[in-house]
């Protein structure tokens, strides 16, 4: 069977899909509309959404139309390598991930954004925000820690090690683990989702479109490799002199407000993982979500979506 094209990742629906040149590579965009809205809404104040690991933009689906009706510009992102994006042999480090962002948020013609970002687009709202800290007055974060709190925690919490470190480190074998996300059609984004995903919501009549869509994106060409090599650099890189820079630029405190979700059911980021980011924060909210495991935003869109209003309003 041939593997998908990756146009299959601009799914028809209440937003428009948008090619954006930024930081020298194509990256497709999905903007959410308000009911009476036509065009861009460039006097909005912007809102970047930014995926994890192993997903594509389509997993902001449930907050683009509610952002942009409560007035603000929602822009779900394809991140470089990831769905229809470019997907370019090299750039999946954490300047690059802040690098890409910045420019996107020039590209759409603002000078700033907040950004949210689930688990691996966490890290591109922490580097972003401590890189470029006056293109983003606001961040809200999904299961993901400050990279020096995961760290820390990884380094002290043997049982938080082993849960991220278990795949984690599967991830390093060049051709192998490409081959492990892409065989029996993408088999393995099922197996996350099951593994990571709370119980309640693998019950819904969502589910399995959810899983059809991740099992297919994983297979466009290069988005396994992409993806893989976000996880290599991150890796690597900390028993290389690059990691130790970057560590060093995001050991800074943010004087930004920040909103923390975390779904009670989730077993791969820990709780105490996740608060423990307010050390690198001024004013850090942490809400957890019962009933949702490590997918919030999908499993409790509705919850998500008001507390993210709430914060974006304040």
């Amino acid at each position: 069977m041939a593997a998908p094209d990756p146009s299959t990742a601009r799914i028809p629906g209440d937003w428009t899909h948008l090619d954006v040149r930024a930081n020298g590579i194509r990256m497709h965009v999905v903007e959410g509309h308000a009911p009476d809205q036509s065009g861009p809404a460039l006097d909005r104040p912007l809102v970047l959404l930014l995926h994890g690991f192993g997903e594509f933009w389509w997993s902001w689906r449930h907050q683009l139309a509610p952002l942009a009706a409560a007035g603000f510009r929602p822009i779900a992102v394809d991140l470089r390598g990831y769905g229809d994006s470019d997907k370019p042999p090299r750039g999946y480090d954490g300047w690059t991930l802040a690098n890409d962002i910045n420019g996107l948020i020039r590209a759409l013609g603002h000078d700033e954004a907040v950004i949210v970002g689930h688990a691996d687009g966490g890290l591109g709202a922490w580097a972003t925000a401590t890189l470029h800290p006056t293109k983003v007055p606001r961040i809200a974060v999904l299961g993901s820690p400050h990279p020096a709190a995961l760290r820390q925690s990884l380094l002290r919490n043997a049982d938080q090690r082993k849960v991220f470190l278990g795949n984690f480190l599967g991830n390093q074998w060049p051709r192998l683990a490409e081959r492990t996300l892409t065989t029996r059609d993408g088999a393995f984004a099922e197996k996350l989702l099951r593994s990571r995903g709370g119980k309640r919501w693998q019950t819904t009549d969502e589910f399995p479109e959810v899983v059809a869509r991740y099992r297919e994106a994983i297979q466009i060409p290069g988005v396994a490799y992409c993806t893989l090599e976000y996880r290599r650099w991150a890796f690597r890189s900390q028993f290389r002199p690059d990691g130790a820079r970057f560590l060093g630029a995001m050991n800074k405190r943010l004087h930004i407000p920040v909103l923390a979700l975390r779904g009670t059911e989730d077993s791969y980021m820990f709780a105490e993982t996740v608060e423990s980011s307010g050390h690198w924060v001024d004013a850090m909210t942490h809400r957890e979500l019962p009933g949702a495991g490590h997918y919030v935003h999908e499993e409790r869109p509705d919850a998500v979506t008001r507390m993210l209003i709430d914060f974006l309003q304040q």
